[in-house]
């Protein structure tokens, strides 16, 4: 009589059962293995972008080019302006002419004026000497013109010539004469057929100024003459009634 298997025989087969397990679950990991060189062998889907391909800084780099082109526009018209004002600022002013006036000095006369020169005592050629050496280079706009003798005595001005001599006689002053105090001197004025005659009365040394009638007749002349005189030539005590200044 066959007796029962005890249940727990059949054991040992069902474990060698589960032995082959092991080695179907080491093919496990191989197919798994197999997987990603599967995965990295597929191509990427069209328009599929991983994050690896996306430029870095894309959103940037345009921010910055469109920054600098807006910049360029600007400065652009700004440069164009700038050197529009600094051209103008720079051009130099048209230069105008300048008009011609009645006090504008003719062209000067330099031939000889021809005079006479007396002789003078020493008192008087020193005194000559040092008004002559003081006389200005123009005389009321018009200029020296050299003397054909004694340049230590006589001067002479513009054209027809305004002329000076230092060391003339004195002369006579009537009762009713016609006197002119010019910068602190006294003119004896005399108009005759040549001109207006201009002589000093209260100077030591008489001095005469003889003015053309091709010039102005006045006693103006007079003027720069005077103050040369006063510099120079020492006055007299004794003056005619009519030299008072008033």
């Amino acid at each position: 009589m066959v007796g029962a298997q005890p249940e727990g025989a059949d054991s040992p087969p069902k474990a060698a059962d589960s032995a082959d397990s092991p080695s179907e679950a080491a093919d496990s990991p191989s197919e798994a293995a197999d997987s990603p060189s599967e995965a990295a062998d597929s191509p990427p889907e069209a328009g599929a972008i991983g994050p690896a391909d996306r430029p870095s800084g894309a959103g940037p780099d345009r921010t910055t080019r469109q920054a600098a082109i807006w910049a360029t526009v600007v400065a652009l018209p700004l440069t164009a302006l700038v050197a529009i004002l600094v051209f103008g600022q720079l051009s130099p002013d048209p230069v105008e002419k300048p008009a011609a006036t009645p006090t504008s000095a003719a062209p000067q006369v330099t031939t000889p004026v021809q005079m006479a020169a007396r002789e003078l005592a020493e008192r008087p050629a020193t005194v000559c000497r040092a008004l002559l050496s003081r006389m200005p280079a123009t005389l009321r706009d018009l200029g020296q013109r050299p003397v054909t003798a004694g340049p230590e005595q006589n001067a002479a001005y513009g054209d027809p010539a305004v002329t000076l001599a230092c060391g003339v006689d004195r002369p006579a002053v009537p009762a009713v004469a016609d006197l002119w105090m010019v910068n602190k001197v006294c003119w004896l004025t005399e108009h005759r057929d040549g001109g207006l005659v201009l002589t000093t009365v209260d100077r030591e040394v008489p001095v005469r100024l003889s003015v053309p009638a091709g010039q102005e007749q006045s006693v103006q002349w007079a003027a720069p003459v005077s103050e040369t005189l006063v510099a120079s030539v020492p006055s007299v005590p004794d003056v005619p009634t009519g030299c008072a200044e008033g």
